[in-house]
């Protein structure tokens, strides 16, 4: 009996002493496995630098002349008359520009002496600043024909509006000056023709309040062909073959917003001025019918152009647009010295522009 409880008591110290021991876990080796590093070809996107697209506008109108006040129908030519009117301007590349303006006018009362198409084409090519300095040169090619006669002139417009006025008050947006050579012919005779050269004035400038203002000014020296030469108007029997000539415009402009909801506008306009003044050194000119003669060496002419404008933005390139209004005019006489007979004429034009 003793054996047996020593025996168990021996078990039970050797089971006490195995339980205090900590059980350690075998080290396992871990093989790490070779780092490989792995380029990748990276590409990066841009925005490609969109070319250049050739861009311009389309204007589309019909305007209606009606009487010019007063009994007397021939004050005006434009009496009673429609006038189509199509202009278009592209322009093809970064320096290149091409403009047209096409004049259908249609009388509608046989009295009338209007009718007839005028064509006017007009390519430009900026040739950008001349050497180092702010003056732009552009060419421009012209071509126009009216009824019974066509011109071609070739001129250098050089820019310097970056040296003129650019304040809060006047801003030049073009002042050109350019030197002119050109050519005028008869539909109906090669000699009825005329050589000319001449030098150009072209300006533009942006007033406060929405106004903005044009001048112009044209000096051309002709030579005439032998069916061109031109009658002296105080010696019928004398015939010019030369003369020189200027010509001077200068027009107002300005438009107020009445009215705006959204994508509808009214906006009243006005336009006026000298239309224009034109000196000969030969007395050859005509009063603004164009055929009876002047005594003096100059014409002129003053218009005023009032009239509201309601304009619909159809959608983001094409907008439709309405104008009523009345010009006030000296239509028929025009010499310097006796001009005279200030008319109004009531006017309406319907139109769209489109931009592409």
């Amino acid at each position: 009996m003793k054996k047996l409880a020593l025996l168990l008591g021996s078990l039970l110290v050797v089971t006490a002493a195995a339980s205090a021991k900590e059980v350690v876990p075998a080290p396992v080796v871990v093989e790490e496995a070779p780092v490989q590093i792995v380029e990748k070809e990276v590409i990066v996107y841009r925005d490609k630098e969109e070319g250049f697209r050739p861009n311009g506008s389309i204007d589309l109108q019909y305007r209606y002349y009606d009487k010019t006040e007063d009994k007397n129908n021939y004050w005006n030519k434009n009496d009673k008359s429609s006038r189509t009117q199509l202009t278009t301007k592209i322009n093809m590349s970064e320096n290149q520009a091409f403009e047209a303006r096409i004049r259908d006018y249609n009388s509608l009362d046989d009295k009338n002496l209007v009718d007839g198409t005028e064509t006017r084409l007009r390519y430009w090519y900026n040739h950008g600043p001349v050497g180092g300095t702010k003056i732009n040169l552009n060419s421009r090619v012209h071509y126009q024909n009216t009824p019974g006669s066509q011109d071609v002139e070739y001129s250098a417009r050089f820019d310097f509006a970056d040296y003129l006025f650019n304040n809060d008050y006047v801003k030049t947006n073009i002042f050109e000056i350019a030197p002119k050579v050109g050519y005028v012919w008869a539909d109906t005779n090669n000699s009825d023709y005329a050589n000319l050269v001449g030098l150009d004035v072209a300006s533009i400038f942006t007033l406060p309040a929405g106004f903005s203002a044009e001048f112009n000014l044209y000096l051309t020296q002709n030579f005439y062909g032998k069916r061109a030469e031109k009658l002296d108007n105080l010696n019928p029997t004398r015939s010019h073959k030369d003369n020189f000539d200027a010509y001077v415009e200068f027009y107002l402009y300005n438009t107020t917003n009445l009215y705006t909801n959204g994508n509808f506008g009214i906006d009243f306009v006005f336009e006026g001025g000298v239309d224009g003044y034109k000196w000969s050194q030969q007395k050859i000119l005509t009063q603004g019918n164009g055929i009876d003669p002047v005594s003096s060496s100059s014409t002129y002419s003053l218009y005023a152009y009032p009239a509201i404008r309601a304009s619909y933005k159809a959608t983001e390139f094409v907008n439709v647009y309405a104008l009523a209004g009345a010009e006030y005019r000296n239509y028929m006489i025009t010499g310097s010295n006796s001009a005279q007979d200030w008319r109004w004429q009531p006017t309406a034009t319907v139109g769209f522009t489109t931009t592409f």
